[in-house]
């Protein structure tokens, strides 16, 4: 729902959760309020390794400008960041590299597996290029393309909006989160 909100004498249309409000109050449930906040504000940590860099850069241009979507603060060390976009080939020997920059981000994390290479290995099918990286961290979303446009970037960055949003406040305690994180051998 999207609701008028006036700010700096302009009328801007602003995403509210479902709730009640009336004249000075708006009410609604915690897990909206914090959905909503983490949704709009993803610090990104991009591994780039090859081509898709190059598209992941683009897109953070002012032609696409993934700011719009409240990603526009990059992080370069794993502990302040949420979202994890893995983008390009990675070579086996990279595999600990990537699972322990993952084990260093707080909870709640998220990752983008961005272009053919990250996903599924892409064209490298070889004995030292790792076939998808969710052989040893576990991926959200998955970005087609070899490489992707910043268009399937942007919507790859949406869609873990979408899960960011809805994402209860407890699902990180429940057992079949445990289960998948002890299915990649992370306690």
């Amino acid at each position: 729902m999207s609701r008028p909100v006036q700010f700096n004498n302009k009328v801007k249309l602003v995403e509210m959760p479902e709730g009640y409000s009336g004249e000075g109050f708006f009410a609604t449930s915690f897990d909206k309020v914090i959905g909503m906040a983490r949704k709009n504000s993803i610090w990104p940590l991009p591994f780039a390794t090859s081509c898709c860099g190059i598209e992941f850069m683009a897109t953070m241009a002012a032609h696409y400008d993934l700011a719009r979507f409240g990603s526009e603060r990059l992080g370069f060390t794993p502990r302040q960041c949420d979202l994890l976009m893995v983008m390009g080939t990675i070579a086996k020997k990279m595999g600990p590299v990537l699972r322990q920059v993952y084990l260093q981000m707080a909870e709640p994390r998220w990752v983008i597996a961005v272009g053919a290479c990250a996903s599924s290995g892409g064209i490298f099918d070889t004995y030292s290029v790792l076939q998808g990286i969710d052989q040893i961290i576990p991926v959200d979303v998955y970005v087609p393309g070899c490489p992707p446009r910043p268009e399937a970037i942007l919507d790859g960055v949406m869609r873990i909006q979408d899960l960011v949003g809805e994402e209860s406040l407890r699902r990180r305690h429940s057992d079949r989160y445990k289960d998948l994180m002890n299915s990649y051998g992370i306690e």
